[in-house]
Order: C-alpha cells, then structure tokens, then sequence
C-alpha cells in the first residue's frame, strides 16, 4: 500500500477509533475494496491528515456539511469521533446553528436529534 494509505489508516483509526475500524475492515469485501481504499487515502490520508486546520475544526466542518447535504447516516460516527477530535457539544450545536440558517432548519433539526441520541449513548456507555 501507499504511504498516503498508511497514514490515512492511522488517522482514521486515531479519529474513529480502532473498534469502528475494525468493524470496518472485516466487512470489506472485493467489490467494495476500491472505494474503501479511495477514502482511507483522500478522506484520511489526505484530508483528515492536514495540519491545515485542527481535527476539531474538520470535525465541526464535517458535521455541518453531512447535515447540510443531509448526509444523516454518517452524523452519529462523527459525533462519537468529538470524543477524539476536541470537538465539544457547545462546537457542534454552533456548527449544527450554521447549518440551519445557511442549509435549511429541517436539517439541522434532525443533525441536532441525531447527536443528542449519540451522546446519550455515549454518555451511557461510559456508565
């Protein structure tokens, strides 16, 4: 593999955690090994991996633009990665304030519905 690859594995494992990439890993399959390897290099190995902005800030960037393209299914993972980015509640509701008044109030009344759900899971398993 790539060195892109390489380090767009360690990013998103030091994002999302090693339990999610795992998961991940296991259930890639030869039809899907292509686009599996496109975003671990371009999401994590170039994006993610930038030093251009904070993973604070891209976690905030990455909720507000799923949420404004409504992109829902993918918002519960990043929510569970603020643990790891720096991105606090106050960061995502300001984020998720954003996209209602730039993208529309339906979206970012269902982003908001979905990260309360997350972080009450979150919350609960940290019992």
């Amino acid at each position: 593999m790539s060195d892109r690859f390489d380090q767009g594995m360690k990013t998103r494992r030091e994002v999302l955690g090693d339990a999610h990439v795992d998961r991940a890993e296991a259930a890639k399959t030869d039809f899907d090994l292509p686009f599996q390897t496109l975003i671990t290099e371009g999401a994590w190995g170039t994006v993610w991996s930038s030093d251009g902005i904070s993973r604070r800030e891209r976690s905030m960037l990455t909720l507000a633009l799923l949420a404004a393209t409504g992109n829902f299914e993918e918002i519960p993972m990043h929510i569970r990665a603020t643990a790891r980015t720096g991105a606090s509640k106050q960061d995502v509701i300001e984020a998720f304030q954003h996209v209602a008044i730039y993208a529309g109030v339906p979206k970012a009344n269902h982003a908001i519905k979905l990260a309360k759900q997350t972080y009450a899971e979150m919350e609960k398993s940290d019992d």
